[in-house]
């Protein structure tokens, strides 16, 4: 099943959260290059979650941001 992205910017942590799913404690979760936690779904090891770290810092710094992943991103129906 196709899932749609959320975002939500946590100001106090600097966390920008990239979520397919609600965050859940059973996810497993592994830091990725560049600060980015990726967070899996345990049963099919596929990326629900991913949390970037030193969000607004690291736009100031580079105004563009490369995330450590391939996504196929079309338009939902």
């Amino acid at each position: 099943m196709e899932k749609k992205l959320t975002f939500r910017y946590d100001q106090t942590g600097d966390i920008l959260y990239i979520d397919m799913v609600p965050p859940y404690a059973e996810q497993d979760s592994e830091m990725l290059d560049d600060e980015v936690v990726a967070r899996f779904n345990p049963k099919t090891g596929e990326i629900e979650t991913l949390e970037i770290l030193f969000f607004s810092k690291r736009l100031a710094d580079k105004k563009v941001l490369e995330l450590p992943i391939e996504a196929k991103l079309r338009a939902s129906a």
